[in-house]
């Protein structure tokens, strides 16, 4: 029994602790009516949300700082190549955004999910005031990287993280340079392992927090649950249909031949939720698309710190959905804030299954919503990892070879546009 038990994924003991916590919220609902049982749960859900919380600044400014000063020499060898790919990076991660913006405001899956009385006084200051250019510029830079850190106040993290990462970057090559990026690159491990190790607490954290849910509204806010994965699903569909398929085609890229070669690691990533685990397979598989190993080397990894198509999109989706489940009305002006700090706080995080939750975490700490809402998520994100981790792939797939079609060296075979692969039709 012990070891059938050891066998259950992660994944499939939130998905237990989910089911667990409607039944346990239903009952206090509806028959267990004064007791509040399920609000008792609540030190269980806090607990798992203040370790998420304690993750959020050395993960993102260690990852910030490797991303940035660990690829100096490589951006010295290629510069062409890493500026273009840089510039394509910003524009179509900014499509993600504003399609998952759209998506959210369209659909509101955050009505009727009550997070209201969780909305602290600071979310409720920052939905009644005015977002104005010179205020968010003044907020972004930090007075001390120290009090930005103990405040959660990721942006300036980041800020501070990219100034820090170009001046090391800047460092002449010898052991202060290798000694610093050494020390991050152990920080952005030990956080790895430590966000594993908070995540065994995941299953406990999020029974709690829908139990609390469900037995504060009752059964039907799943409903909103499930339309929030709807909404994402239609929004990354929205995405590839009419961002990355014109864009595939405005290059000149093979859709057929493309797919063929992608498809494999593509399904490895939707099906285990990690785009690590479909790597391998896609570095080997490009090569054979026709992409050369020098463009592959570097636009992957790279794309995988800068290109998170799938994972922005959720983001802002997910942030938006929150404020909508806490009440809190957020005008454009505040939501395109919202989403310029996503835009900055997602770059340089690894492509690793819960990845996104770190960041959403920090953007719902900065802007004083509730942390309860990503508990609330958490239940249904296992469905929606497989879906944005997928596209991260394929959207990283096709910078690779996008950039290998700029600059010159896509070496495709004449009539491969629609035809199967020549290895392929012997």
């Amino acid at each position: 029994m012990w070891r059938f038990l050891r066998g259950i994924s992660l994944t499939w003991w939130i998905v237990i602790a989910m089911v667990i916590g409607i039944f346990i919220g239903w009952a206090d609902h509806t028959l267990w009516t004064g007791t509040d049982v399920a609000a008792k749960l609540q030190p269980l859900s806090t607990i798992f949300l203040r370790l998420i919380k304690s993750i959020v600044v050395p993960l993102v400014f260690s990852s910030l700082v490797i991303g940035i000063a660990g690829h100096g020499d490589d951006l010295k060898r290629v510069g062409r190549l890493a500026f273009r790919s840089i510039v394509y990076f910003e524009l179509v991660t900014t499509l993600a955004l504003g399609f998952g913006l759209l998506a959210v405001n369209l659909f509101r899956p955050g009505d009727g999910v009550d997070l209201s009385t969780a909305t602290s006084e600071q979310g409720k200051q920052f939905a009644s005031s005015q977002a104005t250019l010179s205020g968010v510029l003044e907020h972004t830079f930090p007075s001390s990287f120290f009090d930005a850190a103990a405040r959660n106040e990721v942006l300036q993290v980041v800020v501070f993280a990219v100034l820090f990462a170009i001046a090391l970057a800047q460092v002449k090559p010898g052991r202060p340079k290798e000694i610093t990026l050494g020390f991050f690159e152990g920080l952005a491990d030990v956080m790895f392992k430590f966000t594993g190790l908070v995540m065994l607490f995941a299953p406990i954290g999020i029974g709690a927090a829908v139990a609390v849910t469900v037995g504060h509204s009752g059964i039907g806010v799943l409903r909103n649950l499930f339309n929030l994965v709807g909404t994402l699903y239609a929004a990354l569909v929205a995405f590839i249909l009419l961002v990355l398929v014109p864009v595939a085609l405005l290059a000149r890229i093979p859709l057929r031949r493309f797919w063929y070669w992608v498809k494999e690691p593509w399904l490895i990533a939707f099906s285990t939720a990690s785009s690590e685990a479909a790597l391998p397979l896609a570095f080997e598989n490009l090569e054979k698309f026709g992409v050369p190993r020098r463009i592959v080397a570097f636009v992957l990894p790279t794309g995988y710190s800068f290109n998170l198509d799938g994972s922005t999109l959720y983001l802002a989706v997910a942030s938006v959905f929150v404020a909508q489940a806490a009440g809190v009305e957020l005008t454009l002006g505040q939501q395109l804030v919202m989403m310029l700090t996503l835009m900055l706080t997602s770059k340089g995080v690894a492509a690793v299954p819960r990845a996104s939750l770190v960041i959403l975490s920090g953007t719902l700490s900065t802007f004083g919503l509730p942390l309860e809402g990503v508990a609330v998520i958490l239940g249904v994100d296992a469905l929606m990892d497989m879906a944005r981790t997928s596209v991260n792939l394929l959207g990283n797939c096709l910078a690779s070879a996008v950039m290998g079609r700029i600059e010159g060296d896509l070496r495709i075979p004449e009539g491969a546009a629609l035809s199967q692969p020549a290895e392929v039709a012997g």
